[in-house]
């Protein structure tokens, strides 16, 4: 498979904004360039330089963790601007259509939105796994991308692995693998599979384990082209320098984000147990992720009862395959026993 020949010939044709900072390259002491304020900033810290616009500083941190190279690593404003550049790359508006497979995490039918793509919905099997045989049949010519959240959001599986390289093996377009849970889970990352399937996107974040949500920093991974059309027409500083050297600050604290991973599994077993021995749950779905989906005997009234404790989870009683359900985000110990105890209440 070539990728340049799923690039839109616009992006093809594109020459991208260049900064101040791509043009000049080496040492400098005064920067006259780029129309910044040469006397600093407001802050402790001085923010009146334009950051990095390739983040490779950061970019080389996340590598030594990740075994990723520079040259195969973008980094998004949230994975949220990696979701919407693949739209923009790949999509011909009124063209082209993406595959997603409800229930799922909800931006990328929002970015097809956007961006003006039909978006062709196969929905998981009652398992929650994928109904190959319905997404070969809806597979045509002008089909793009296929977004395969795993593990998955809201239900909390794993998507099965061999079905998922079967897709990729098969499909002559971008299979975008989205790993925002991945810290949580038993199956391995499919980053190790990336100098196998040139079409491969692996999605990341700092938001969900790294616990740096309000910085939104997202991660993809992918092959040399793909990388490079990411670049190519994102916004030239899309990565603040502030979120870059706290990010860079964070790496250095992986030991920390290991030990989080580890309570938080084991209060997810926890929950998940407690849970189930509740009369007002009807079942507990297995997780890989930081969260639960709980299927309850009234979803709208225990709902309502945890915002009048302060307690806020999310309603997912109205999404395909989820009815009747609530998804529960694992809290601390302190907020779990909470919880437990205003449900064993209700």
């Amino acid at each position: 498979m070539d990728i340049n020949d799923l690039v839109r010939e616009n992006i093809k044709n594109l020459k991208p904004y260049s900064t101040a900072r791509d043009e000049f390259k080496g040492q400098a002491s005064v920067f006259l360039d780029a129309n910044e304020n040469s006397y600093g900033s407001p802050l402790p810290a001085n923010y009146n330089r334009y950051p990095d616009p390739l983040q490779l500083d950061l970019k080389d941190a996340i590598s030594k963790i990740k075994g990723v190279p520079i040259e195969n690593t973008f980094l998004g404003n949230g994975s949220d601007e990696a979701i919407d550049l693949l739209f923009r790359a790949f999509c011909n508006p009124g063209k082209d259509n993406v595959i997603v497979l409800p229930p799922t995490y909800g931006m990328y039918e929002v970015s097809a939105n956007i961006n003006d793509v039909e978006i062709r919905k196969v929905s998981l099997l009652p398992n929650f796994q994928l109904d190959m045989e319905k997404i070969a049949e809806t597979i045509d010519k002008n089909t793009k991308l296929i977004f395969i959240c795993s593990p998955n959001n809201p239900t909390g599986n794993s998507i099965n692995r061999e079905d998922i390289e079967t897709i990729l093996a098969n499909f002559n377009g971008i299979v975008v693998v989205d790993e925002a849970y991945i810290n949580y889970a038993r199956q391995k990352t499919f980053i190790q599979e990336l100098t196998e399937y040139a079409n491969l996107v692996v999605l990341q974040t700092f938001s969900k384990a790294w616990g740096l949500a309000a910085l939104r920093l997202g991660m993809a991974f992918s092959s040399r082209k793909v990388i490079d059309v990411l670049n190519k027409i994102k916004p030239p500083y899309n990565i603040n320098q502030a979120t870059q050297d706290l990010a860079f600050e964070a790496l250095k604290n992986i030991d920390q984000v290991n030990a989080w991973i580890k309570e938080s599994v084991a209060e997810r077993e926890r929950l998940s147990i407690d849970l189930n021995a509740l009369n007002i749950v009807t079942k507990v779905y297995p997780s890989d992720a930081n969260f639960i989906l709980a299927e309850v005997t009234d979803a709208t009234k225990i709902y309502n009862t945890l915002v009048e404790e302060g307690i806020i989870v999310r309603d997912r009683s109205k999404v395909t395959l989820c009815e009747g359900c609530l998804r529960i985000t694992v809290g601390t110990k302190e907020e779990n026993d909470k919880l437990l105890t205003i449900l064993k209440n209700f």
